[in-house]
């Protein structure tokens, strides 16, 4: 059975081009990047090149770019260090009710420290208004964090009306782009981004690399301390394979990034029509139009999203009801209440993300497969059967 991969959300294969240019770093040249022989040399060479690919995709420079072990690192670089650094000036943060549980409990544990945080609500579609923002700003706010497009509905946020915002107001602005770095054009200078955090293993890297872009005279403090790697800002030893591999990533996706996207839009396209049009109680999660190329979030009444992933799962199709990070909590979505979709709608969630490899037979096959799989499920439930007024549901 040839599986079908719906799931790059969570995580994307790595590229063949990836592999070959981090291979080397795994036995040739495996010297430590902070020692002063050659072999440490080519190693320190190897993540300068790939600071520099990096940066050349968010327009940034070099120097800006700090390596972490992936984006919830970067997230709580960001989030905690600003906070932790400019302590004198204020108390205040500000994100939003939808963010990754990455700046959502990182911003909860800041209030166990005795800091104040506002959680900014989203509309129907899951996009904050920046209006909403701007009110909430006070003298005591250091920092605005918020997202550039969310992981599970694909709701794409007013990033650049909000940096503009906080340029005003002279407040940090850090953006949590894990899902679109190397997906979407990202200009941190045009944006108003003061910490951009990002993770390799969204666009075809390996895990366990992650960075944070930090402007230039930001006050920030480190979240780990021990040697001066990373010009004193991150401590430990560098991944150099892993960060080889992260550069080569950003550099393909310089490359393909708008041929990608028109493809997955399209895809995108057929699969909410095709299945908006033959299911019946089917709703779409996030903005219409304003999202992600490759993102689709539906919500199913009268059956639990669960359910239909086992199914989706046994005809080979791999998909998700949410975020990796919290696939094995039973709550519904924290995203999809914050809209303000009813819990039992929450709990019908499903969502289908696409990428590099995926072709019209993967959509085809989801197309023909989901509805089959909705219908038996609705068959099986009492739910269905207590709006028909056949039984009340217990």
């Amino acid at each position: 059975m040839k599986r079908v991969y719906m799931d790059y959300a969570a995580t994307t294969p790595v590229m063949p081009e990836v592999i070959e240019a981090m291979e080397p770093y795994f036995h040739d040249k495996f010297g430590n990047p902070s020692s002063i022989h050659s072999m440490g040399q080519e190693g320190r060479d190897a993540v300068e090149k790939a600071r520099g690919q990096i940066a050349f995709l968010i327009r940034c420079q070099p120097e800006s770019v700090v390596f972490t072990g992936c984006g919830t690192e970067a997230d709580n670089h960001a989030i905690k260090g600003v906070a932790f650094a400019n302590r004198e000036k204020g108390n205040h943060i500000i994100t939003t009710t939808i963010e990754h549980h990455a700046v959502i409990y990182t911003c909860e544990f800041l209030k166990s420290m005795g800091f104040d945080v506002t959680f900014v609500p989203v509309d129907k579609y899951g996009m904050v208004d920046p209006g909403d923002i701007k009110k909430a700003i006070t003298k005591k706010t250091l920092l605005v964090s918020v997202m550039h497009a969310n992981n599970e509905v694909g709701t794409i946020q007013p990033i650049e009306e909000i940096g503009k915002i906080t340029r005003e107001t002279g407040v940090y602005f850090h953006v949590d782009a894990v899902q679109t770095f190397g997906h979407l054009p990202i200009d941190v200078d045009k944006l108003g981004i003061d910490f951009l955090s990002a993770s390799a293993h969204k666009l075809y890297g390996p895990k366990g690399v992650g960075m944070l872009y930090i402007r230039p005279g930001s006050s920030i403090v480190s979240l780990l301390h021990g040697g001066e790697q990373e010009e004193g800002r991150r401590a430990g030893t560098e991944n150099v394979a892993g960060i080889t591999g992260f550069g080569k990533a950003a550099e393909i996706a310089r490359q393909d990034m708008q041929k990608e996207a028109d493809a997955l839009t399209g895809y995108r396209k057929k699969m909410i029509e095709s299945i908006m049009g033959t299911v019946s109680d089917t709703y779409l999660n996030g903005h219409p139009q304003i999202r992600l190329p490759n993102n689709v979030n539906f919500s199913f009444d009268f059956i639990e999203g669960e359910s239909i992933l086992m199914y989706l799962d046994a005809e080979g199709i791999c998909a998700s009801t949410g975020s990796a990070c919290s696939s094995a909590s039973s709550e519904p979505s924290h995203v999809l209440t914050a809209m303000g979709i009813p819990v039992e709608r929450a709990r019908g969630s499903l969502r289908l993300t696409m990428g590099r490899w995926t072709a019209q037979d993967d959509v085809d096959k989801v197309v023909e497969a989901l509805p089959r799989i909705v219908a038996k499920l609705r068959e099986m439930s009492p739910l269905v059967k207590e709006k028909c007024g056949w039984i009340k549901y217990l």
